[in-house]
């Protein structure tokens, strides 16, 4: 029987997408620097129909590649140039299994989206804290799959921290329930561990088990303006200090990333204009009063040259948006070489310094943005081409551009991707950067859970020269 007729016989007419049309949004990468065409997308609607594509798959020579909310910014959920590719869509798997108030966690299939998953929270009361630009589409398996950051991981670490449990597809079809909800189990291996942030090149998540936390009840915000990303790293661990986990967020946004954010914000408004910003938010009760006495302070000793606190939830909101818009008015405006970086914090003055005085010397009339999660130390490097031109202007520059910033980063101890993962466009960085040893280990686990190499081929993992 011809693969996609036997596709049909497991998930109806319906649930299978050949013609060129349905395939094409689901064959490009949220940038649009990707697109390949696949032989089909698989749209299952539970668990044991994902273990039974995988088996006609593994019978057929059909590559898998898992698919999400396909917002990630690598190219990871999408295929790669020739060979037989399966987008399996997990889009379907939608379901909220179980929400549990008395051990503060919620089980999830992998296509609920973040969104939903925080609206569920809330509406028991709970934080699910993993929070960033794209939750309205973003989805838990890609999520967990790529193990996403966001802006609260400074307070409550990546989606690795908030993972308990797994419901995995492996690759001869067999499904391991790890859908645990227990904060210890010594029981040998950590199973989970393996397939977060494997990019779906492992097995296929289908569900998972995440913790919750209590509901803020009370915070405030403040954008405050400061000269450089040496008095925001200052004000900082000023904030730290005193405000210790409390401080949930802490953000860094050089001035031309601000003014692009603000412009791509429907009715936002910038309240002053500043060489750079620090976006931070204190969660606890007297969270005003702390971030009154601290400005009072920075803005006395020069260390803050403006600041406002917000006055209400819509202020606060209209923060965090222009923010999260960042990434969206790049693209409307044509796109950017993107970078996302992360160095030791005491790293991070002389690691802008370095990629500032990199663009001013061998790319002069470039536009920077750099802007990220200050508490962590993971900036977003993203260089936009001169102004009146189109990105295409950068495109044989583009390969060297990203070899010179990750090199900056990895010199300090630092990673040439923070939370964005690898997917198809990081692969020479992973080459450059990883040694021959943590290479060699990851190809032996990859070739002990899929010797056939269904899963997400291309992706992550570099084949051996």
């Amino acid at each position: 029987m011809p693969f996609n007729t036997a596709l049909k016989t497991i998930l109806g007419e319906h649930g299978v997408l050949t013609a060129p049309e349905d395939r094409a949004p689901f064959e490009r990468d949220w940038r649009g620097l990707a697109q390949n065409p696949a032989v089909a997308v698989a749209l299952p609607h539970t668990t044991a129909q994902v273990s039974k594509i995988i088996k006609l798959c593994a019978a057929h020579g059909v590559a898998i590649v898992p698919q999400g909310g396909n917002t990630g910014l690598a190219a990871g959920s999408v295929p790669t140039q020739g060979g037989n590719q399966l987008i399996l869509s997990l889009t379907r798997l939608n379901l909220i299994r179980a929400l549990d108030t008395a051990s503060d966690t919620i089980t999830v299939e992998a296509g609920v989206t973040l969104q939903a998953i925080r609206e569920a929270a809330a509406a028991q009361n709970r934080l699910f804290p993993v929070s960033f630009g794209a939750e309205g589409s973003a989805q838990a398996g890609g999520i967990i799959s790529t193990n996403a950051g966001g802006m609260q991981v400074l307070s409550y670490g990546s989606i690795r921290a908030q993972v308990l449990g797994l419901e995995v597809v492996l690759a001869d079809g067999r499904i391991w329930n790890g859908l645990k909800s227990l904060r210890k189990d010594n029981t040998g291996l950590d199973l989970k561990q393996l397939f977060i942030g494997a990019e779906g090149t492992l097995g296929i998540i289908t569900a998972a088990t995440m913790r919750l936390h209590p509901a803020i009840t009370t915070s405030t915000s403040a954008l405050i303006g400061v000269a450089n990303i040496t008095a925001a790293l200052t004000l900082f661990q000023s904030l730290r200090a005193r405000s210790g986990p409390a401080l949930t967020l802490c953000e860094f946004i050089d001035g031309p990333a601000m003014h692009l954010g603000a412009a791509h914000t429907p009715g936002a408004h910038l309240p002053f204009t500043a060489s750079a910003y620090v976006l931070a938010e204190i969660s606890a009760p007297d969270a005003a009063a702390t971030l009154e006495d601290l400005l009072a302070q920075a803005l006395e000793s020069g260390l803050a040259t403006d600041a406002v606190i917000a006055q209400s939830t819509a202020q606060a909101q209209n923060f965090l948006a222009m923010r999260e818009a960042i990434s969206e008015g790049e693209l409307r405006e044509g796109g950017a070489i993107k970078h996302d970086i992360a160095v030791p914090l005491a790293a991070l003055p002389e690691t802008v310094a370095a990629i500032e005085s990199l663009v001013a010397a061998n790319y002069p009339g470039c536009r920077l943005n750099i802007f990220g999660h200050l508490g962590d130390g993971n900036l977003h490097i993203n260089l936009r081409p001169p102004a009146g031109q189109t990105l295409a202007a950068l495109a044989k520059r583009k390969v060297a551009i990203t070899a010179k910033i990750e090199a900056i980063a990895t010199a300090r101890s630092g990673s040439f991707s923070a939370e964005h993962g690898i997917g198809q466009f990081r692969l020479p960085g992973m080459r450059t950067h990883k040694s021959a040893v943590e290479l060699d280990l990851m190809r032996a686990i990859k070739t002990a859970l899929d010797p056939q190499n269904l899963f997400n081929p291309g992706k992550m993992i570099p084949e051996k020269d």
